[in-house]
């Protein structure tokens, strides 16, 4: 029984020892964690470009109607209702968005009779428009106008922007 105890004492004393072995292994630290970068204020924006110009625009203004004009093209004798010999004025005044720019614009103007028979139509002509400028259209009729209601619409690049109604009577 000797050789027994001396195996189990052997085999004792290897176990302590592995143990012993693996108590007294140096525990392996973590990898120490990089200190924080310093922080690197975030880029600034870039600005922002500055807007493009914005293009003048012309508007209709006013479309004022009467029987005589002056040397401006304005309406000297404003009125809505006319002779049937009468000549009708239509001044058209525009407006820029910038006061000094002149802009280009094609007005026009179409003339109707009550019944939607369209009497006269001017087509849009190229004007150069200015701030307070005036566009003007006239009518007649050397036979003279039947009486009733009649409507002016003036248009701008294609567009109905006014419209003005009178009478023809005697």
């Amino acid at each position: 029984m000797l050789i027994r105890n001396r195996t189990t004492y052997a085999v004792a004393a290897a176990l302590v020892a592995s143990l012993a072995l693996a108590g007294c292994k140096k525990k392996e630290e973590p990898a120490p964690t990089p200190p924080p970068a310093a922080e690197t204020p975030a880029p600034a924006p870039a600005p922002e470009p500055a807007p493009a110009p914005v293009a003048a625009t012309a508007t209709v203004a006013s479309v004022d109607l009467g029987s005589a004009v002056g040397a401006d093209k304005k309406v000297t004798a404003a009125a809505t209702t006319f002779k049937p010999k009468d000549t009708v004025h239509a001044s058209v005044t525009t407006n820029t968005s910038d006061p000094s720019a002149t802009v280009a614009t094609k007005i026009g103007a179409k003339w109707t009779f009550q019944d939607g028979q369209t009497v006269k139509e001017d087509q849009p002509t190229e004007i150069n428009a200015t701030n307070g400028g005036v566009t003007e259209f006239s009518i007649n009729s050397p036979k003279g106008f039947p009486e009733g209601k009649y409507k002016v619409e003036i248009t701008q690049d294609g567009n109905v922007v006014q419209s003005k109604e009178f009478e023809v009577k005697k």
